[in-house]
């Protein structure tokens, strides 16, 4: 049986959330991440996060027999999925969420209180949402699926927003979908990625030049909006000097202000000027002998499973 204890001693930072899933963490001494990412994009988000013993979803924007059938192919026992964890309300990123829950009921609904909250205000979903709700609290570390997760803040014009740093012994997976600017509190926690899934939104020419009312572009491009190409491959050039970064998913690029041969070409450019080796994320021996793997979120369509163990 699950059960949650947490401690509060007046001072936020001592609090301490523990969600006893009932399941160890993974042992063993290079302990592997497997991904999968569903779809990205405006159409919808959602993508799985696990270990040898469990995972957890980030965002419920993909239909569920889509979830279902590529975890099934994949060999992952929907059983063994914890907890869904919400990014912030937009509906791209909540709008089957209720129906997850309802499905499957080994599902706790992992988010802060504010996001809940515009859940229940901006979208049509049933308040027995609320049943399901395990509050989290941004930069208060918990544990889930044998990971510590830490939730981060980043600028977007959700209800609340947030990113995810989830920890694997001395690896961390890291997700920041949805973000304007990168903040020194972001910049943080993504400088500490060894995997990286990471926006790359829109072309600034193409969106300049585009179709949009000019309210649209103005609400994408500022630092409650979206991360262009060039912004996203200026951050990578800084940070993937270090040795740590092996792996950078770029995710929720637009349909009609981008293409993934733009914002392919847009980072790697960057990331080659710094003397970066850079490879694909299929499994030749050029991909596996890089200094850093590079590849693109499908909108529609599920990735292959990744297993990240280097």
């Amino acid at each position: 049986m699950r059960k949650r204890n947490s401690t509060f001693n007046n001072d936020p930072r001592q609090y301490v959330i523990d969600f006893d899933f009932d399941d160890e963490p993974e042992t063993g001494t290079n302990p592997a991440f497997r991904y999968i990412s569903f779809g990205s994009g405006s159409s919808g988000n959602s993508c799985y996060i696990g270990n040898d013993n469990g995972g957890l979803l980030v965002d419920a924007g993909i239909k569920l027999e889509t979830v279902q059938e590529t975890l099934r192919t994949n060999g992952i026992s929907i059983d063994k999925v914890k907890g869904i964890l919400l990014t912030h309300d937009h509906s791209d990123h909540v709008h089957y969420v209720y129906k997850y829950l309802r499905k499957w009921k080994n599902l706790d609904l992992l988010c802060t209180n504010r996001v809940l909250k515009g859940l229940l205000t901006r979208h049509n979903i049933s308040k027995r949402v609320t049943d399901y709700h395990r509050p989290i609290f941004k930069e208060i570390p918990f544990e889930a699926a044998g990971f510590t997760v830490t939730a981060f803040e980043v600028p977007h014009d959700g209800s609340d927003n947030m990113g995810f740093s989830i920890s694997l012994g001395d690896r961390n997976f890291v997700l920041a979908t949805d973000i304007g600017a990168v903040t020194a509190r972001a910049r943080h926690y993504m400088s500490l990625a060894d995997y990286l899934v990471i926006e790359a939104n829109y072309d600034a020419a193409m969106l300049r030049n585009g179709r949009y009312p000019e309210y649209l572009k103005a609400r994408i491009a500022t630092d409650n909006g979206h991360l262009c190409n060039d912004q996203t491959a200026r951050f990578l050039g800084e940070i993937a000097a270090s040795d740590r970064l092996k792996w950078v998913f770029l995710c929720h690029l637009s349909k009609d202000n981008n293409t993934p041969e733009k914002a392919l070409e847009t980072v790697r450019k960057t990331l080659l000027e710094k003397g970066l080796n850079i490879g694909g994320t299929e499994e030749t021996i050029a991909d596996r002998s890089a200094d850093l793997r590079l590849g693109v979120l499908p909108r529609y369509n599920p990735t292959r499973l990744f297993v990240l163990r280097d």
